[in-house]
């Protein structure tokens, strides 16, 4: 195969992989790898050194001396911050790409998830369908950065797994596609950790609210929660968790006292 220079297409369908598979399977037999590389034209071990490369942008990776090859490029950075500063735009934009690629539109590829928005047009039509694909995004990177496991739990179904967020959807139009502000939770302690019955600290140990506690008592707060009070969560392998977006949880949903803090979300 020909050797050629990455352009930003490339690499942004690059980076979209980068963010849907685990850490641990960046290598050349992947069959995801596999794919990507026939419709970019690369060679599968070529495209895996390019997901390796993203990883050392990768803040928690940087820390831990993980370093991209001699050849990572500027362009490489310049594709990681557009997404870091723009998530909402760049996925979306990736998964058209993606869908060109793939000689589809981004409706027929997402139908089974767009059929109930009917006959809308124009620019609602439009705006819905992106929240979808990016929805949908979020969730496969949440699920993947945390490898198919609930955060407090170990529960590893994907059907019961939620991608919750850390500082509410509703709270930061900004940061609602951000990985650093998901987290993966089966859906009791998703529940819980919206309504602000469990916080996690900047230092990612689990916190049982005052409210919570007073259902000590009862055989099921041991099994459920007890168990859990002040252990560590299972860290996900990219995007960790920013501690900013944990500090607002804690300091703004999480029921620390009798007095709740925010309005119930």
């Amino acid at each position: 195969m020909e050797r050629r220079n990455w352009n930003r297409e490339d690499l942004i369908l690059a980076f979209n992989l980068y963010c849907k598979i685990p850490y641990g399977t960046f290598h050349g037999r992947n069959p995801k790898i596999i794919e990507l590389a026939k419709l970019i034209g690369r060679t599968p071990n070529a495209l895996a050194l390019k997901l390796s490369n993203f990883a050392s942008f990768d803040p928690y990776h940087k820390a831990r001396g993980v370093k991209g090859m001699q050849n990572t490029g500027k362009l490489d950075k310049e594709v990681w911050d557009e997404f870091t500063y723009n998530w909402s735009d760049l996925i979306f934009e990736s998964e058209q790409i993606l869908a060109a690629k793939q000689k589809t539109t981004i409706e027929k590829k997402y139908k089974p998830k767009l059929e109930d928005i009917g006959n809308r047009k124009g620019e609602y039509r439009s705006a819905e369908v992106k929240t979808r694909v990016n929805q949908d995004f979020f969730r496969k990177v949440i699920l993947s950065i945390y490898n198919n496991k609930c955060a407090i739990s170990g529960i590893d179904i994907p059907d019961l797994l939620n991608a919750s967020h850390i500082i509410p959807w509703a709270k930061n139009e900004n940061e609602r596609l951000n990985p650093h502000n998901g987290i993966c939770l089966s859906p009791l302690y998703d529940r819980c950790f919206d309504r602000g019955y469990i916080g996690i600290t900047t230092d990612f140990r689990v916190k049982i609210s005052k409210e919570l506690k007073t259902n000590l008592q009862k055989d099921y707060f041991s099994r459920h929660f007890g168990d859990f009070e002040d252990s560590m969560i299972n860290l996900p392998d990219r995007f960790l968790p920013q501690p900013e977006f944990l500090d607002y949880h804690y300091n703004n949903v999480f029921k620390r006292g009798n007095i709740q803090l925010t309005q119930q979300l």
